[in-house]
């Protein structure tokens, strides 16, 4: 699953894994259920809801999207801890790399099981990397019943309003 990148993004948003119709279309967040794309917009990152097939229009928002893990499965909880960990190493690379802002990792079960931090709350992270802060999101997956629409989105408007003051 290709990543949507370039140096020095405003939020680099950061998904668990492609889930299986992601990985059929070429475009993150694709599976209908999947609350991500209206969060984004209801937030005021995008001044539309973008579909899927959009995903590069992100850039020019200064905005992009990668993975933890590059593995397609249909459910998150099919990853190895081994592969969140290795996926967080390769992520603090490209991280490390890229310089975006703001990395915002979509789940706080991948961010602790990646980062190796089991206190890890939703919100802005102690941790950066290299220049970069962290802010963990929760995850927009339409299985994640606990956060509504409504306070998905109410949780990106806050890293937004964090993103914009800097």
């Amino acid at each position: 699953m290709p990543d949507v990148v370039a140096d020095g993004l405003r939020v680099l948003f950061c998904g668990i894994n492609p889930g299986l119709m992601t990985a059929a279309t070429g475009h993150h967040f694709a599976r209908p259920g999947n609350r991500f794309w209206p969060a984004l917009h209801r937030s005021g990152f995008t001044p539309r809801q973008l579909p899927p097939s959009e995903q590069a229009e992100l850039l020019s928002y200064g905005l992009g999207i990668t993975n933890v893990v590059a593995r397609a499965t249909a459910r998150a909880d099919e990853l190895t801890a081994e592969e969140y960990r290795e996926g967080g190493r390769e992520l603090a690379v490209k991280v490390a790399r890229l310089r975006p802002r703001w990395l915002a990792v979509l789940g706080v079960t991948a961010y602790r099981a990646a980062f190796d931090d089991r206190t890890a709350t939703v919100g802005p992270q102690v941790r950066t990397i290299g220049e970069s802060r962290v802010w963990v999101l929760p995850n927009p997956s339409g299985l994640n019943a606990h956060w509504t629409p409504a306070t998905l989105a109410e949780e990106f408007a806050r890293l937004r309003e964090a993103a914009e003051q800097e």
